[in-house]
């Protein structure tokens, strides 16, 4: 029992990569009404998710290095797993994913480096220095929002390409593809402090 709290805020990580594939799976095996409401759903559940583990962590003071890792591993598997999907079923452009997974790629490896330094990505031994950076990259309202935005893109997106016709169906489609390039602008915004702060880490290894 003690164990399974202490390792309850990454198991709620854990759960939303189940999710997402179950999510992906019903979404192209099944193309009928109800699977894209149970999509829906589980939608729904695994962004809820995204808070919880972090609420967890800090509510039963269990935060950890590796918790952090893996909560920004489940992040990038369960946003670069719905891109790629969306993509290949035509919801979304190509540049959408080539720009999340570039953009990822580019500052989880120099969030490694800052890694081996003692600095995480986010809490209070965040790599982020200047007030600036902290409020884009690692502040809550920032994560907040942008987690926000990916919800209301992923959600909206499967709500409006639901093969049923409802009322206000193109509306909620149009709100969805706008938050794709709100989270999209949003990904690079946050990216581009993560870079300029990896600079000094660079330095100190001359």
């Amino acid at each position: 029992m003690k164990n399974i709290k202490k390792n309850l805020a990454n198991i709620v990580t854990l759960s939303r990569i189940f999710f997402v594939f179950i999510v992906i799976g019903l979404l192209y095996c099944n193309q009928c009404e109800y699977s894209y409401i149970a999509a829906l759903i589980l939608t729904a559940i695994l962004m809820w998710f995204d808070g919880l583990d972090g609420f967890i962590a800090r509510k039963f003071n269990i935060s950890s290095k590796f918790g952090a890792l893996l909560d920004i591993m489940g992040d990038r598997i369960v946003e670069n797993v719905f891109w790629i999907s969306f993509c290949a079923l035509g919801w979304v452009n190509v540049c959408v994913p080539i720009i999340v997974l570039t953009r990822g790629i580019i500052t989880d490896s120099l969030r490694t480096l800052a890694f081996e330094k003692g600095y995480t990505a986010f809490g209070k031994t965040t790599m982020m220095q200047g007030k600036i950076a902290k409020f884009i990259v690692a502040s809550n309202f920032s994560r907040f929002t942008y987690a926000v935005c990916k919800a209301v893109a992923f959600f909206f997106l499967i709500a409006g390409h639901m093969p049923v016709e409802y009322s206000n169906k193109d509306i909620i489609l149009t709100i969805g593809v706008i938050c794709v390039y709100i989270s999209v602008i949003f990904c690079v915004l946050r990216g581009l402090p993560v870079i300029f702060e990896s600079k000094r880490f660079f330095t100190e290894d001359k």
